[in-house]
């Protein structure tokens, strides 16, 4: 199981949303209060001017450091690179996740993991 998994068994219908191709999901600078799984398509999520990015695949997550962090900014934009589903969660479904499931933030935190290391092998020196 992994977190987009949790997401989706507490997930009501009202919680999935579908964006269209080249719409920004959220931008840099915009407070954030839910985090997103991609259920299909594909997301980029860029910053620094567009000189990072990266881009999420169906069954990834992304968006989590606005339900942790008190007054949460986001740090780049989203967009949608193709048609996607989202999953949106937001802070009272998160913790509630946490609190019931603790493996929940085991797998968000290996998702997290996951990807820091492939932007990491991604960067030249």
């Amino acid at each position: 199981m992994n977190a987009l998994d949790t997401m989706r068994a507490l997930a009501s219908t009202g919680e999935v949303v579908s964006v269209p191709q080249g719409e920004l999901i959220f931008r840099s600078g915009e407070s954030g209060d839910c985090m997103f799984g991609v259920l299909e398509g594909t997301v980029q999520l860029s910053w620094h001017g567009d000189t990072g990015h990266e881009q999420i695949e169906a069954g990834d997550v992304f968006g989590a450091g606005a339900l942790v962090t008190h007054d949460h900014r986001r740090y780049g934009n989203a967009r949608a690179l193709t048609p996607c589903r989202l999953l949106v969660m937001n802070r009272e479904k998160f913790l509630f996740a946490v609190q019931e499931s603790p493996m929940f933030a085991i797998e968000l935190l290996g998702s997290i993991d996951q990807r820091l290391r492939h932007l990491k092998d991604c960067i030249k020196p």
